[in-house]
C-alpha cells in the first residue's frame, strides 16, 4: 500500500518552512535504508564503497537535515529577487551545509549531490511560498531550473578547468551530472522516476518496491557521473543494460525480483560501480511525491497545495 504523504499543511505561519524541510530530510532516510540497492550502501552491506556505511549516511542526513530550513527561509527571503541571481546568494549557505556534513561525516562525502539538489529545492520552495499561486512538484522543478539556468555553460563549457570529476567528465564524454539535471528542472524525476514510483503505488506495490523499481529506471535511463568515473563509459553502459534488464524482468516484485537485485549488486561491487547520482535523484523523487499534488500516476497538477 502507498505510504500517507507527509503532512506539509500545518496550522502555524511556519508550517511551509518545518513540514517541507523535514520531508527533505526524511527523504535522505528513506533512499539509504532502502535495500537491497545494487552497488550502493544499505542495511545489509557498504556496496562498491570501502569508506563509508550506513552510519555516516545517518550522520550526514542529521547534520543535512539542521540546515535544510535555512534553504527555505532564503528563498522566502529573496523571493522577489531575479531567479537568476538565488544560486549566488544561496553558495555560502552550500558550503556551509556542506562543510557540516564532512564533519559529521569524518571528511567522507556521502551526500554532496543532495546537498546541491535539497538545497535547491528547499530555496525553490521559499521562494514560490511567498507568491499567491499553487506549489506542485512541476512549478518547483521549474523554479529551481529557472535558477540554474546557464549553469551548464557557465561552470562546464566556458570556464572548465578540469579541477572536478564532474568537469572532466563533462570534457571528455559530454556527461553534465548534478548541474545539468537540476538546470533541466530535474527532468528525469518529473517524466520518468516519478511516474513509475507513483505508479507502481497505484498498481498496489508497496513503497519499498515502488522506490526500487524507480531506482532501477533511473539507473537504466541517468548519465550518472559517479560511475562514470568509476568504470567510464563502458561501466555506465553496462550499469544501463543491466538496470535495464532487470526492470524489464519485473523489477524488484517478488522473490526473483530480490533475488536479481541482490545479484547485480554483487556485480556492481565486483565492478565497483556505484550509482550515486542515481540514488540523489530517488532522493528527489520520493520528496516531490510528498507534495498534495501527486495523488494521481502522472497527474501533477490534479491537486495542489496553496501555502
Amino acid at each position: 500500500m502507498r505510504s500517507q504523504p507527509v503532512e506539509l499543511a500545518r496550522c502555524s505561519p511556519s508550517a511551509p518552512v518545518s513540514g517541507f524541510a523535514h520531508a527533505a530530510y526524511r527523504a535522505l532516510l528513506v533512499e539509504v535504508n532502502l535495500t537491497p540497492k545494487p552497488g550502493l550502501v544499505d542495511r545489509h552491506n557498504n556496496g562498491a564503497h570501502r569508506d563509508m556505511n550506513i552510519g555516516h549516511f545517518y550522520r550526514s542526513a542529521r547534520a543535512i537535515g539542521i540546515w535544510l530550513p535555512r534553504f527555505v527561509r532564503q528563498g522566502q527571503e529573496d523571493a522577489r529577487c531575479p531567479a537568476a541571481e538565488q544560486l549566488v546568494r544561496l553558495r555560502p549557505l552550500g558550503l556551509a551545509c556542506e562543510n557540516h556534513m564532512f564533519q559529521a561525516t569524518g571528511g567522507v562525502n556521502t551526500h554532496k549531490g543532495s546537498v546541491f539538489s535539497l538545497g535547491l529545492l528547499c530555496t525553490a520552495f521559499g521562494r514560490l511560498s511567498q507568491r499567491p499561486q499553487p506549489i506542485d512538484a512541476a512549478t518547483l522543478c521549474a523554479e529551481a531550473a529557472s535558477m540554474c539556468r546557464g549553469l551548464v555553460a557557465r561552470e562546464l563549457q566556458q570556464r572548465n578547468a578540469l579541477q572536478t570529476a564532474g568537469q572532466r567528465l563533462f570534457a571528455q564524454h559530454g556527461l553534465s551530472g548534478a548541474r545539468g539535471e537540476a538546470e533541466s528542472g530535474f527532468e528525469r524525476v518529473i517524466n520518468g522516476a516519478l511516474p513509475l514510483y507513483l505508479q507502481r503505488l497505484n498498481d498496489g506495490c508497496d513503497e519499498q518496491t515502488a522506490l526500487m523499481d524507480s531506482l532501477l529506471w533511473l539507473m537504466a535511463n541517468n548519465d550518472d557521473t559517479n560511475v562514470a568515473s568509476r568504470g567510464g563509459l563502458e561501466g555506465l553502459r553496462w550499469l544501463q543494460r543491466r538496470a535495464g534488464e532487470l526492470l524489464a524482468q519485473g523489477g524488484a516484485q517478488g522473490k526473483q525480483g530480490i533475488a536479481r537485485l541482490r545479484q547485480f549488486d554483487v556485480e556492481c561491487i565486483h565492478r565497483n560501480l556505484s550509482p550515486g547520482g542515481s540514488a540523489d535523484l530517488l532522493i528527489v523523487t520520493w520528496l516531490l511525491a510528498q507534495l498534495p499534488n501527486s495523488t494521481k500516476p502522472g497527474a501533477f497538477q490534479a491537486t495542489t497545495w496553496n501555502p
